[in-house]
């Protein structure tokens, strides 16, 4: 019975399905930026010259631009919580070696908080202390699971990925199709592109399908259509 209590409020062997869902959350974003960052470049590009050339370098600039972007930007980010972190970690270790009966006791109230009985909730608050004292406290008073700390290398690697992944659709698109019809086929690419970011964004956050679908869809759709036509007068003023 003891054993069975440990192993549903010890924080080592809690689910990790949402840490999961974060990470695939974080993914769609990245690659939905990609998809739709680079489309509007190689569609207003396209909207103002016909040069392959121009357009390909326009796209893959924008490529490499954002990805490190995304990088940095995941990185300063995550790089702040995981200091945020720390400084929880070291006040945390201060009070439970200066204060153990106290912080004992802390944890119980915290586990009687979310209804448990108090015998249950002195004897969990026990059983992990002997487990692991700091991991318990830390997971009941600041939601900090030591086995899930946050690694900004890790963050600034996978947007990275995930942009790039996202960007290379239209990049392709634009290349491989005819002048004549570059523009429709990868606006059509990107829709679908995105219809898929949307599911799997609604999948992960648990929105509905339909709602998360349309939002990043007619945002992309718009983004193209907005720098398709300054393109396209540019285009035609250098022209004049």
């Amino acid at each position: 019975m003891k054993k069975k209590i440990v192993e549903k409020y010890s924080g080592p062997h809690k689910p990790q399905k949402g840490v999961d869902t974060n990470k695939l959350r974080a993914a769609v974003l990245g690659a939905n930026d990609g998809i739709i960052s680079v489309a509007s470049i190689v569609v207003g590009v396209a909207g103002a010259t016909s040069s392959s050339v121009q357009i390909v370098t326009a796209g893959i600039a924008g490529l490499v631009a954002g990805a490190i972007s995304m990088g940095l930007g995941e990185y300063v980010s995550v790089s702040s919580q995981r200091d945020t972190e720390r400084i929880l970690l070291e006040k945390q270790r201060s009070f439970i070696a200066a204060f153990p009966e106290e912080k004992l006791k802390e944890q119980e109230l915290l586990y009687k908080a979310k209804g448990l009985s108090y015998k249950t909730a002195r004897l969990v608050a026990k059983e992990l202390s002997v487990y692991d004292a700091e991991a318990a406290h830390l997971d009941a008073e600041v939601g900090i699971d030591l086995d899930v700390l946050t690694n900004p290398w890790n963050a600034a690697i996978a947007s990275s990925l995930a942009f790039t992944a996202g960007a290379i659709v239209p990049l392709i698109f634009i290349v491989i199709v005819s002048t004549g019809l570059r523009v429709p086929i990868t606006i059509i690419a990107v829709l679908f592109a995105l219809i898929a970011t949307g599911l799997l964004s609604a999948r992960a956050s648990g929105a509905s399908k339909l709602r998360s679908t349309r939002r990043v869809v007619v945002g992309g759709l718009i983004a193209m259509m907005v720098t398709y036509a300054i393109g396209n007068f540019v285009g035609h003023v250098s022209i004049g």
